[in-house]
């Protein structure tokens, strides 16, 4: 299911403020630097090794093999949905790369909601900052699209599989 595709207009909107002037860092404690992936499509899910959802980690690394000349996906660990995310960054790296073969890129555990909610998240929700719509983020597994350019492009609940049409066809 997706949040917006009934807006179906077309229109492209500048975002209120650049999503590649934030600053995250890796699962290792680097700077993941988002102006690097310009000119691709970025899909940003909040990732929880103990969900029932954690399989699509099989069809987000699917989707990177697939698509990684024009799509980087971008994990984001989060525990604020059940803590079905307990575990270090070591520790979900390597569940991660041992059990789903995941090589794309992770970052740090985030707050993806609430008081200490991360500047990603807060631009991936906030319609002032992204340009474009309002939204929350209501388990594991939300799926954010972003265009080439660093615009919203669409965000598809938990229940949408990563190899599903309705992100697909968007690629």
């Amino acid at each position: 299911m997706t949040l917006f595709s009934f807006l179906g207009n077309g229109k492209t909107v500048t975002p209120k403020e650049s999503l590649y002037d934030i600053k995250v860092n890796d699962i290792h404690g680097e700077e993941l630097k988002l102006e690097h992936y310009k000119g691709k499509k970025i899909l940003f899910v909040n990732v929880a090794s103990k969900c029932g959802f954690t399989n699509q980690y099989d069809g987000l690394q699917e989707l990177y093999v697939t698509h990684k000349d024009k799509l980087v996906i971008i994990g984001l660990p989060c525990n604020q949905f059940g803590a079905q995310e307990p575990g270090t960054e070591q520790e979900i790296q390597s569940f991660c790369r041992m059990n789903y073969g995941v090589d794309f890129p992770m970052t740090e555990k985030i707050e993806v909601k609430g008081a200490m909610q991360h500047p990603i998240y807060q631009w991936l929700t906030k319609k002032e900052k992204n340009g474009k719509l309002n939204s929350s983020v209501k388990w594991n597994f939300q799926k954010y699209l972003v265009d080439e350019e660093g615009r919203l492009i669409d965000v598809f609940y938990s229940v949408t599989k990563p190899m599903s049409k309705k992100i697909t066809k968007l690629l």
